[in-house]
């Protein structure tokens, strides 16, 4: 049987195109010349720049009317995507034809947790930027179509006094979630485990706003087969787009590895947060496993929970709290597709899983995602697949029907 018509998808994880008067239309004048900007390079493509840094589209990041074998990493020209991925109102007509109530879309340019402009040289034109790309989501691209998108901001990572009030800021117009990089580490930035971060871990408790850590948004990949070189120069730690523009995976492993092994990143973060002891002192934080899959949660549940038993008489690891407790009253799986996470919800937790549609990204398989993900849920009972397709966002995200 089909979804029935009164459930709506709301998908958790899909992705914009900034246009290119994004920054230009917003960002004080002294800030413009060196600000992001659209340039045609010499073969034609368009380009960001930004101060002397340049920064091409991944053609992956805009294939949806694509067919696989016209899939590439190149970079793309406006004229080569669909409407849909840089116009609000021409989305939402994708999401009518995908049977797509509401999405959730994060930052393309910015980086899926704005990691582009924690590496502005200029720390000021850093923070107009990251100003400049949230008054956009909110008031331009979410306030074209009320009700069909979740609000969702980034934030000046490398001061936490200004993301506390950047936080504050945008959820006094409405945000519903935030991006953020699911590990600092490799950024630069303190671990989940220091105190570096609990002004900010205060304010998300305060407004209940969930923290969006979505998959390659600390900048650390998965699954290359790194030269000698390329570690060298911190190849390890750039996202693919980089190391594909500076031409370091020529002789590494194909990125088919990384795209294989994307939930292992945010394994890693989810037990990082749950050793961290932050989940004890601020235990109103929630977090969104944003394209992470689902099917790997309930083994690290038990996994945890053995290391737990076995090793925290010598380590300052809560005594009280088991790890699979934390996992489920903390996180939110968010998965496009996962046949065996599915067959283990229960494990998981009905109330715990989300679906994302990834529009226009690879894994999206726009505009048949209704017909899909109604197919992949044939056996699941209706009350567990409305809160799986629509009423488990809408509760994290506190996102109700308009």
């Amino acid at each position: 049987m089909p979804l029935q018509d009164h459930m709506q998808i709301v998908s958790v994880d899909d992705h914009l195109i900034e246009h290119p008067r994004v920054f230009s239309d917003r960002l004080p004048k002294k800030f413009v010349a060196e600000g992001p900007r659209i340039v045609e390079d010499e073969q034609g493509r368009h380009v960001w720049h930004m101060e002397d840094d340049v920064f091409p589209y991944i053609g992956l990041n805009a294939v949806a009317g694509k067919e696989p074998s016209e899939f590439g990493m190149e970079p793309l020209r406006f004229d080569d995507m669909i409407p849909g991925c840089y116009d609000p109102v021409a989305r939402v007509k994708d999401m009518d034809l995908d049977g797509v109530q509401a999405a959730c879309c994060f930052p393309s340019f910015p980086g899926f947790g704005g990691r582009v402009f924690l590496r502005a040289k200029d720390k000021e034109l850093g923070l107009a930027c990251i100003r400049a790309w949230n008054d956009f989501h909110i008031d331009e691209w979410c306030a074209s179509a009320p009700g069909r998108y979740v609000p969702l901001a980034i934030l000046p990572l490398w001061d936490v006094q200004a993301s506390v009030e950047e936080l504050r800021r945008v959820a006094s117009k409405g945000v519903r979630t935030v991006s953020f990089p699911d590990s600092p580490v490799p950024l630069g930035m303190p671990s989940f485990h220091s105190d570096h971060w609990d002004p900010l871990w205060a304010v998300f408790e305060e407004t209940g706003i969930p923290v969006s850590l979505h998959f390659g948004s600390g900048s650390f990949v998965p699954g290359f087969s790194a030269s000698a070189s390329a570690l060298a120069k911190g190849g390890a730690f750039k996202s693919v787009s980089e190391r594909m523009d500076l031409g370091e995976a020529k002789d590494e492993a194909p990125t088919a590895v990384s795209f294989a092994l994307y939930a292992t990143n945010l394994m890693w973060t989810t037990v990082d947060l749950i050793f961290s002891g932050k989940l004890q002192k601020f235990p109103g934080l929630k977090f969104m496993l944003a394209e992470g899959g689902i099917g790997w949660m309930p083994y690290i549940a038990e996994r945890a929970d053995a290391v737990w038993e076995r090793h925290r008489y010598y380590q300052p690891i809560d005594f009280d709290q088991r790890p699979s407790e934390l996992l489920r009253k903390h996180f939110w799986g968010c998965y496009i597709t996962d046949e065996f996470g599915l067959k283990n919800r229960h494990e998981i937790g009905i109330d715990r899983i989300c679906v994302e549609v990834d529009y226009p990204h690879s894994d999206s398989v726009w505009p048949n995602s209704r017909k899909l993900i109604g197919e992949s849920l044939l056996d699941v009972p209706d009350d567990e697949v409305h809160r799986i397709v629509e009423l488990n966002a809408r509760d994290v995200f506190n996102f109700p029907r308009l």
